[in-house]
């Protein structure tokens, strides 16, 4: 049986989905600030935040 969703979830669905895009390329701007050293202790790796894209917002 497939579902049937409506104009008003599909907008919210869509609005939720660019949220999160842009809060990560947020986060990702802001963990580029960090020096090497303290994002290797945390896992991340400045190459892969790179390619991931970043930004940083005044809001």
């Amino acid at each position: 049986m497939a579902t049937k969703t409506g104009f008003f979830r599909n907008a919210v669905d869509a609005l939720v989905e660019a949220r999160q895009r842009q809060v990560s390329r947020y986060v990702n701007g802001a963990l580029l600030m960090l020096d090497d050293e303290t994002l290797k202790s945390h896992g991340y790796d400045r190459a892969d935040l790179k390619k991931r894209g970043g930004a940083y917002y005044m809001f």
